[in-house]
């Protein structure tokens, strides 16, 4: 293809390209800056010359060759790049190679090769690594793994003994006001632009002189640069202290190096393997002048005022100060930012910090990119998703499976709950039989409530408590025999659960048999007044009593009836073998048809059982949940010999008690959950589950609330509202419902 044919399509115009020209070089030729102005360094580090390119955003220009057609969408300066609005179907799938060697060296400088031919010499497989030639390391992981992206797609290399960080060093970029204009370049870029044949005007170098162009030099300070979009002129402090101005087309600036160290500091501390930098990338940093005024972090617009402001406020920590204002988080990492960060926090508190930390990754990766070699886990169904699907269900993923999320109406399903029959689907509950000789020792053991007390038939609530007294579960314990028990647990919850009561029966040596059922067996939450209606039309004339359980034919379907309550109704779980789920949830919509049968879904079942004030594991309850904390000391029976978490409950329960969770009750609409509680103007906790319930008439909540003075304040503030504490369940306080 000649010369003249080559064509590039920016922003919805085409623009002729030369043979050889990357991406950046083809744009300034059509006088077009990638994202409007900013210094351009032409070797990957600063942000400046982003675009999006054949629809993936945030590529660095400057390292892309330009191909005809291309389509060049630029960012400009004070927008994000936009999304796409439509998929790429077409696009090829993105693999991974999994290599294995001995040393990795990356980065193919002079002191690369040097790397490279020492490591070889003594006779390791070593392989390399260089972005010059499309081979851009993203990352060092655990493992110790390095990940690189190519052309042709994702390496995964697995080294055993050695990454060798050879990366050179980049050019410190000016921070004056007028930073942002096009026309900044540094020294190196300069030479690049001019060798590709740019026409860069009237030139001044700031700092030395540029080898092979002809420029004025200038020392000095950087007090500003000026123009409207494009620099006109650079203003420097003389040996004097006064100002010079001096007019230009072109600034290329040589300030100093700082070393691109980003990878060995990501991989510093990585056990199994030795990272170390060599060359340009294990020379000190240079630290300019403190700057004075303009903008520091472009990725992020954070400006000189910006670090005062928060310096101000106490954040002195270059950790601290990387959270506050986001610099160093964007596309460039902290390369151009970070050593004007270390200058200004140095000469505020005298210390020259250390860079922050890094983290992979250094290049922002398209999804394919990320997910390149990784295979995804699909989501379980429950046997009756497809019933959920054709009755117009909204589908969610909730507690790691696919569940309806509402019907379409709520109040439609929340009443049916509330004043007729209604079924739910909660087949993802943690199902589990323990059996064997050492089955009720087992349990004794693990459980904090009295197991023994428990009849052939009955069931009981419980907690499961990690060996720190903290909540990791809770559920059913139903004994079916002296030897025989069926466990259940949160649908969330069930696998880590199962792996918990495994690892303490064989560290116990106990003789029992565990069996998980979660997958095997469906299950049907029968709620309402009308349930035992249902139910008796569907062939059970004698259920189970409150906190019971048996076994029965329910419309031709074998099912372990459990009777409990989560909504706060009359309830009943129909616990089936998978394949007969469908036949008996439509067998029991035709039985109830008369009796404004409706099915509910997870928002509904979640404002049902806030109105009875029972918990969600995970989302009322937090990582250090102890049973005081969360109001359930009743659960636990500490006159026990022993359980798990029984040790840790009797040290912390000599604690004064910091917080609990707590009812609260308001009016008007229900704040978000997450919302902050105030005690005046002092934080004092915060919202985790919040309805306006209808049969209630108000807004209640669940929240943890601090205690003041070793009391829990009764009056506090929600969303600016006045709330107060309640005592729960908010309906129905005497069960009258549930056990009739």
């Amino acid at each position: 293809m000649s010369i003249e044919n080559l064509r590039l399509i920016v922003d919805g115009e085409p623009i002729a390209c030369t043979s050889g020209d990357t991406v950046l070089i083809a744009l300034l030729r059509a006088d077009r800056h990638p994202t409007g102005g900013g210094c351009l360094c032409l070797a990957g580090d600063c942000p400046h010359c982003l675009a999006t390119v054949d629809g993936v955003s945030y590529v660095r220009t400057c390292q892309v060759k330009a191909q005809p057609g291309m389509i060049i969408e630029r960012h400009h300066s004070d927008d994000y790049p936009p999304l796409p609005l439509e998929t790429r179907p077409n696009r090829p799938e993105i693999t991974a190679r999994n290599l294995h060697c001995d040393v990795v060296v990356i980065g193919m400088g002079a002191a690369g090769q040097a790397a490279a031919t020492a490591a070889q010499q003594s006779g390791q497989h070593v392989i390399t690594l260089d972005a010059n030639v499309g081979q851009d390391v993203i990352g060092i992981y655990p493992g110790p793994l390095v990940v690189a992206r190519t052309d042709a797609g994702m390496l995964h290399i697995h080294p055993r003994n050695e990454i060798i960080v050879a990366t050179g060093a980049a050019e410190l970029q000016p921070i004056a006001p007028g930073n942002q204009l096009a026309g900044i370049v540094t020294a190196s870029a300069a030479q690049q632009l001019a060798a590709a044949g740019l026409a860069l005007g009237r030139v001044v170098a700031v700092g030395a002189p540029l080898e092979g162009i002809a420029a004025e030099t200038v020392t000095g300070e950087i007090v500003r640069f000026e123009g409207d979009t494009k620099v006109t002129a650079v203003v420097v402090l003389d040996e004097q202290g006064h100002e010079r101005r001096i007019p230009c087309d072109t600034v290329a600036v040589t300030l100093g190096l700082t070393p691109r160290d980003g990878l060995a500091r990501m991989g510093n501390g990585l056990p199994g393997i030795t990272i170390r930098a060599v060359g340009d990338a294990a020379r000190p940093a240079d630290i300019p002048t403190c700057p004075k005024d303009g903008t520091v972090c472009s990725c992020s617009g954070v400006t000189v005022a910006d670090l005062e402001f928060i310096w101000e406020r106490g954040f002195h920590e270059i950790e601290l100060v990387k959270r506050a204002t986001l610099f160093g988080t964007g596309t460039c990492q902290g390369m151009v930012c970070m050593p004007y960060i270390r200058s200004f926090l140095a000469q505020k508190g005298e210390t020259l910090q250390p860079p922050f930390t890094a983290r992979p990754v250094t290049r922002q990766l398209t999804m394919g990119e990320v997910s390149a070699g990784s295979h995804y886990h699909a989501t379980p169904r429950t046997a009756l998703d497809g019933e959920h699907r054709r009755l117009g269900a909204q589908m969610e993923r909730v507690g790691g499976w696919w569940r309806p999320w509402s019907y379409g109406d709520f109040m439609a399903e929340y009443w049916a709950v509330r004043e007729a029959v209604s079924l739910g689907d909660v087949s993802t509950l943690g199902k589990m039989q323990v059996s064997g000789p050492d089955a009720l020792e087992l349990l004794e053991r693990l459980y904090p409530t009295k197991v023994s007390t428990i009849k052939p038939g009955r069931s009981r609530y419980v907690l499961l408590l990690d060996d720190r007294g903290y909540v990791l579960d809770d559920g059913l314990i139903c004994r079916d025999s002296d030897t025989r028990f069926t466990l259940t647990f949160t649908s969330g919850g069930s696998t880590t659960a199962e792996l918990w009561v495994r690892d303490w029966a064989e560290a116990w040596g106990l003789d029992v048999r565990i069996l998980n059922q979660t997958q095997a067996l469906g299950a049907i939450n029968v709620t309402g007044p009308l349930a035992t209606q249902l139910l008796q039309r569907a062939g059970l004339d004698n259920p189970p009593p409150y906190m019971g359980h048996m076994n029965a034919t329910v419309a031709g379907v074998l099912c372990k009836v459990f009777r409990l309550s989560f909504t706060g109704e009359l309830s009943y779980e129909l616990h089936h073998p998978v394949e007969d789920s469908v036949t008996l949830w439509r067998r029991l919509f035709s039985l109830g048809a008369d009796l404004g049968i409706k099915p509910h879904g997870i928002d509904a079942l979640l404002k049902l059982r806030l109105e009875k004030g029972h918990i969600i594991v995970g989302q009322d309850t937090d990582f250090d949940s102890t049973p005081r904390r969360i109001n359930h000391e009743w659960a636990v029976r500490m006159d026990k010999p022993d359980f798990v978490g029984k040790g840790a409950i009797l040290r912390t329960n000599k604690l004064p008690l910091d917080r609990q969770l707590v009812g609260f009750t308001m009016e008007g609409a229900a704040p978000l959950e997450g919302s902050v509680i105030y005690h005046g103007e002092t934080y004092a906790g915060y919202v985790t589950s919040s309805f306006a319930s209808p049969v209630l008439g108000k807004t209640i909540l669940l929240g943890w609330l601090k205690l003041f003075d070793g009391e829990l304040p009764a009056d506090v503030i929600i969303e600016g509202r006045p709330a107060c504490r309640a005592t729960i369940p908010f309906y129905d306080p005497e069960a009258t419902r549930a056990r009739a």
